[in-house]
This record gives structure tokens, C-alpha cells and sequence, in this order.
């Protein structure tokens, strides 16, 4: 009797238990996709001056927010691996020319030259000198996009790529990219200085590749000249402060830095007759049991001190990154210097953060941008679901572009009114 009178219950303790297990997988869904978390303007620092004041006017994405897609683009996890497995959506094929310089040590280094597509905003001829993220080149997604949209906004444009990077181009030194080696994109730099001398440069950094132009800019004064600008878009600034939290669980940096390493181990093979052949000048120090230890590695920093340093000589992986890491030369570049970071980016601790807004604070010549969202090089903009094909970052380095060059454009014409007025007098 008791049991009939108990059984009508049972189908409420079931539906409570799918209810449960209903709001337990919305909550794990609202949390991982980070639902709550506001839109908003991206953080700014940077000291007040007639130049800042200018930007904020002339930038209109710097104080307006940035609205990632609905459904995942708070996920700063989503945001890196949607870049990292498609690059951009409906990217364009901007057509360029590949050209070939012979360094000193017999590399072989390319880039890609894109021309202008449309008139610039303020009608002077300008080159972006553009430096992708770790193994990265011009035919990559990312890239591609964002040379297309450059092209449409008047500006030529110049993309490195890394030595090694490019599957079809074989290494013709023992010797590939390294995280902050400038050789290559000076090189670069200087083809672009002689073949137009009239033409001023925008300087434009991804990832590493904000770290390799951030070095260059801050390794010589003369490697500032007739540069407008710089911008280093998610890049970590030291890598010697970098490499604990890249061996950290928080926020899966230590799965994505096995993933980067696996990737760069792969690139490095297929090389492997050129770097580790017996037929070939090694580089000093690197002895075939590095090979060995390359096929075990499992992180970047294992690749670097087994592998990467030994391309330069260095006698420690503490060495290498603190020769190697911008950091020490940003306090160098005395052009306009415009630093982005996303603070849901899951491959630069909020540590590293630090250090541009601590330079912000010293220099009237840098603004750093902090949006919330974006991840890692991802940025993406759209509705619900599907993202545009251009990014924020892409619309935010173009127009922080076209801002500097009417600053240059206004100040020209200020001087040539004061020589006016001075010859008068």
C-alpha cells in the first residue's frame, strides 16, 4: 500500500533531476562563454597631450565599444581558437609580388609587396611594413584581410616572411625566424626606404612579429626614420617574464604553448636537412642530440633553449629572451607607439600587462588599448553567430594609421604657415 502510494511521486524527483542537470549545463555554458561579462570601450592609457586629445577625435573605435559576436565572442578561448583553425572568414586573395633578398649569412629572406588600391585619405604615399605572429607569412587568413583592407585605404603595403615559414621556399642557411631577431624585417625595411624614397612607413606587428618591430624600432635611431607610427598588436613584451606563466593550467596557456610547440616542431623538420644535416655549417653550439631533444620537446621555451638560441650564439635561455624581448627597447621609440592587448587574451598573463601600462605612464608617445574581449589576434565582430569578414583590430590599426597621418599632414602645414609669417615679418 505504501509503495502505490509512493510511485505517482517518482516522475517529480525525475523532472527535478533533469532541471538540475538543465541549469547545470546552462551555468557551465554561461561561464565558459563568459555571457555576463559587459561590452564596453576598450581601457586607454596614455598621458594627456595635444596628440592623445587628436587620436580620441580622429579614432572613433578607441571610445566607442567593442561589440564581439553574441554567442561566443566574450570567450577570449573561442576568439583564439577561431583565428588559430580558420584565420578570417570570406578572406580576400590581394594580389603582390614575392621578392628576394640574399642576407649576409646566405639566408634567403621574402616578403610580399602589395600595392595601393585606392588614393590615401591625406594623399601622400605610405607603406605599412607588416611582421606576422610566430610562423606566420602573407598567405596566411589574417593577414590577407587585413593587406586588403590597408590596399582599399590607399597604403602599400609590405609583408615579411618568416624564414623557414613559407612551405614552398626552402632555407638556404642554417639558420630560421627566431622570436626577436630584426634582421629580415630590417632588411625589408631598407628595400622599401631605397626603391621609394619618397614614401613614409606605418610600422605593423602581430603577436611576435609586435615584438621583432618593437626591438628594430628601439634598436637604432635610424631605424625610426621616415616612420610615422608603430603599432604591436598582442604581443607579451618579455619573454623571460613570459615563460613561467606559459608553463601554468590557468586559462589552458600550458595546452595552446604545447600545441605552438608541436606546430614549430613541425616547421623545424621539415627543415631538418638544412639545420641538422651533416653536409652544412651548423650554427655554433647546436649538436645533433638537439635533434633528439626537438623530438621530445614539449613546449616552446624546451624548443628555444634546445634549438632556437643556439641559430645566435647564446649561452642560455635566460640570455636569449632578455636580449631577444622588446621590453628593454620600447623606452627607445620615439614615434607615435600604439600597444593593443585583449584582456581575455589566454597566451598573455595579465602580469605582462604591466609593462605598457606602466610605459604609458612615462611616455606622451605611447597609447595602450585594452579591450575586453578579442583573445588572442581574434577580434571578431558580428551579431549573433557569424562574424564579419574585417575584425576590430583590423578597422583599429587602419584608422589609428590614417589619424597619424593627418596629425603629420597638420603639423606640416602649421610649420609652412609659421615660415610664412616668419619670412613676412
Amino acid at each position: 500500500m505504501n509503495a502505490m502510494l509512493e510511485t505517482p511521486e517518482l516522475p517529480a524527483v525525475f523532472d527535478g533531476v533533469k532541471l538540475a542537470a538543465v541549469a547545470a549545463v546552462l551555468y557551465v555554458i554561461v561561464r565558459c562563454l563568459n555571457l555576463k561579462s559587459p561590452t564596453a570601450p576598450p581601457e586607454l592609457y596614455f598621458q594627456d597631450s595635444a596628440l592623445s586629445r587628436f587620436l580620441l577625435k580622429s579614432c572613433p573605435l578607441l571610445t566607442k565599444e567593442y561589440i564581439p559576436p553574441l554567442i561566443w565572442g566574450k570567450s577570449g578561448h573561442i576568439q583564439t581558437a577561431l583565428y588559430g583553425k580558420m584565420g578570417r572568414v570570406r578572406s580576400p586573395h590581394p594580389y603582390g609580388q614575392r621578392k628576394f633578398i640574399t642576407m649576409a649569412d646566405g639566408a634567403t629572406s621574402t616578403f610580399d609587396l602589395f600595392e595601393p588600391l585606392a588614393e590615401h585619405c591625406v594623399g601622400d604615399d605610405v607603406t605599412m611594413v607588416i611582421c606576422p605572429g610566430i610562423a606566420n607569412h602573407s598567405e596566411k587568413q589574417y593577414i590577407r584581410t587585413f593587406v586588403d583592407y590597408a590596399q582599399k585605404n590607399g597604403y602599400r603595403c609590405a609583408v615579411l616572411n618568416h624564414l623557414g615559414a613559407l612551405p614552398n621556399i626552402e632555407l638556404t642557411s642554417p639558420r630560421m625566424f627566431t622570436y626577436g631577431c630584426t634582421w629580415e624585417f630590417g632588411a625589408m625595411v631598407n628595400y622599401i626606404r631605397k626603391t621609394y624614397p619618397l614614401t613614409q612607413l606605418v610600422v605593423v606587428g602581430f603577436s611576435l612579429g609586435g615584438n621583432i618591430v618593437c626591438k628594430y624600432m628601439g634598436e637604432t635611431q635610424a631605424n625610426q626614420e621616415r616612420v610615422l607610427c608603430c603599432v604591436s598588436v598582442c604581443q607579451g613584451y618579455s619573454a623571460l617574464r613570459a615563460q613561467e606563466t606559459f608553463m601554468q593550467w590557468d586559462h589552458c596557456r600550458r595546452f595552446y604553448n604545447f600545441l605552438m610547440a608541436d606546430n614549430m616542431k613541425k616547421i623545424i623538420l621539415s627543415h631538418r636537412q638544412v639545420l641538422f644535416g651533416d653536409r652544412v655549417k651548423k650554427p655554433q653550439c647546436l649538436e645533433d642530440t638537439d635533434l633528439s631533444r626537438l623530438y621530445t620537446a614539449t613546449s616552446l621555451m624546451q624548443i628555444d633553449d634546445n634549438v632556437m638560441r643556439k641559430f645566435h650564439g647564446y649561452n642560455s635561455l635566460k640570455e636569449y629572451y632578455e636580449e631577444e624581448s622588446c621590453m628593454r627597447y620600447l623606452h627607445r621609440i620615439y614615434v607615435p607607439l600604439m600597444l593593443v592587448n585583449a584582456a581575455d587574451d589566454p597566451l598573455v598573463h595579465e602580469s605582462l600587462i604591466t609593462i605598457p601600462k606602466s610605459l604609458s605612464e612615462k611616455r606622451e608617445n605611447v597609447m595602450f588599448v585594452l579591450p575586453l574581449h578579442g583573445g588572442h589576434l581574434g577580434f571578431f565582430e558580428g551579431s549573433v553567430l557569424f562574424p564579419e569578414p574585417l575584425t576590430w583590430m583590423d578597422k583599429l590599426v587602419v584608422e589609428y594609421a590614417n589619424a597619424i597621418c593627418q596629425w603629420e599632414r597638420n603639423k606640416s602645414q602649421c610649420s609652412d604657415t609659421e615660415q610664412v609669417e616668419a619670412d613676412l615679418e
